[in-house]
């Protein structure tokens, strides 16, 4: 069985190259396989190995970034999901296209266990920050599911489609986080009063929310060799 963690945290990096050079010379000879983006604003990555790999990479971020565990997503997979190991060096760690962003300035967190009571609201705008391919197989009910191609078109939509006198709350969500994170501090700036997210996203939404409680409708798509996960793969 392999250890997959999701994580990713906003920072300023004062040097993104060192942080990418220590990591490949710190687990090159290891199984530890995936990807972690390196940009000014962060680190974002989703990694596979064993749980002592992953624990030593997580202890790694931790020291180096600041990065906290209880906010790392886990589960499982019978294979490895990823055939490589890459540290790569970006821009941004989420693109987001004709708009700058303050991504230290978020909304405001919502844990996974209050996050139903939320949904519950009926002054509560629900909305799928992800791409139409993903939001095609699965989302949580009653969610308004615009048509993204890319995470890069979210604020064409919020400009042509919302309004702050209007949407006076907003709950948003994603797969891990981070694109709501970076979308709420979006909305925030343009004067949406009330602006909420799923902390940890849908993976630690499924892997801390009891399936019979659940208002996940359907599976989660994910960037691997798995495809798509659901509360199952978090419960073994």
């Amino acid at each position: 069985m392999v250890t997959v963690a999701a994580f990713y945290r906003f920072l300023a990096l004062d040097s993104p190259a060192t942080l990418r050079d220590d990591l490949r010379a710190t687990f090159a000879a290891t199984d530890l396989r995936g990807t972690t983006l390196i940009a000014p604003e962060g680190i974002n990555g989703t990694m596979a190995g064993s749980p002592e790999t992953i624990d030593c990479l997580l202890t790694f971020l931790t020291a180096r970034t600041g990065l906290n565990r209880s906010e790392v997503k886990f589960s499982t997979a019978e294979d490895p999901p990823f055939r490589r190991l890459k540290f790569k060096l970006k821009r941004e760690i989420i693109t987001f296209r004709n708009a700058t962003v303050d991504p230290t300035r978020p909304g405001q967190y919502v844990d996974p266990d209050h996050w139903n009571a939320l949904l519950a609201d009926p002054e509560v705008l629900l909305f799928d920050t992800r791409n139409t391919y993903e939001t095609a197989i699965g989302t949580f009910a009653g969610a308004t599911t615009p048509p993204l191609d890319t995470f890069s078109d979210f604020s064409d939509y919020v400009q042509k489609n919302l309004d702050p006198a209007k949407h006076r709350k907003v709950a948003m969500f994603c797969t891990g986080g981070i694109r709501c994170e970076k979308a709420s501090a979006y909305m925030l700036q343009q004067g949406f009063p009330e602006v909420f997210h799923l902390k940890g996203g849908i993976l630690k939404y499924l892997e801390l929310v009891p399936e019979a409680a659940s208002q996940w409708q359907g599976a989660c798509y994910i960037f691997d060799e798995r495809v798509s996960v659901d509360h199952e793969d978090f419960n073994r």
